[in-house]
């Protein structure tokens, strides 16, 4: 008897993302730096709430959020970038790729801390786009992943959104900040990422927004009339 295996692939190693700046409409991602301590120290005010979810934060001082700066910045897991939104020319965020594994050609977009003013905006939505269109596009990587607090609400609304599917949840997975965390999981794998690429691409285009500026489509519903 046989036994079932899986599907041939294409080996080679993916290459690692370099530190460079990517260009969008409504945002640059920045490769993070010391010198963007000052503009997210002013982001970061009255943004407690923001750092519910995260594995730091927030900080009391300016010293110890560049601390966490240095420690981003010189990590060599991970590729962290500074977003500074194209409408205010003031960094006011920051996101990851992480978990790098070449050789399975997954990787990671997580680490995503943007501030209130930033969070549902257009910059928002294209800041973690690039990421992935960088890591799936111009790099190969087969597998995308998301992963976060399975109580965190709003960053499993912004996985779905961008079309990543729910894979489960690693229960007692993590402590953080003292606290047990439950983990879920989500992906875009193989041929899916096309769809979700282009709906996203149709999302971001000036024509999708009013003028008051809502968008006239979600990214769920443009996806919807891509797939067949």
């Amino acid at each position: 008897m046989t036994l079932p295996i899986g599907p041939e692939v294409d080996t080679a190693p993916r290459p690692l993302p370099s530190r460079s700046a990517i260009r969008g409409q409504y945002a640059v991602l920045e490769p993070l730096h010391r010198r963007h301590c000052a503009e997210l120290w002013q982001a970061a005010q009255g943004a407690d709430q923001s750092w519910t979810y995260m594995g730091y934060g927030p900080f009391a001082s300016a010293a110890s959020l560049t601390q966490r700066i240095d420690e981003m910045t010189t990590a060599q897991d991970q590729i962290t970038w500074a977003v500074r939104p194209v409408a205010t020319g003031v960094a006011s965020g920051w996101v990851s790729l992480m978990d790098i594994q070449p050789r399975h050609a997954s990787i990671e977009i997580g680490n995503i801390w943007f501030s209130p003013g930033m969070q549902r905006t257009r910059a928002a939505t294209e800041a973690m786009f690039m990421p992935l269109r960088l890591a799936a596009d111009e790099l190969g990587y087969r597998r995308l992943v998301w992963k976060c607090n399975a109580l965190n609400a709003p960053s499993k609304r912004a996985a779905e959104r961008l079309g990543f599917t729910y894979e489960g949840r690693h229960r007692m997975h993590w402590v953080v900040k003292g606290r047990q965390r439950d983990t879920d999981w989500y992906s875009i794998v193989g041929d899916e990422w096309p769809a979700c690429r282009d709906a996203l691409l149709t999302w971001l285009h000036p024509d999708n927004f009013a003028v008051d500026g809502t968008a006239k489509r979600g990214p769920a519903e443009i996806r919807g009339a891509i797939s067949p």
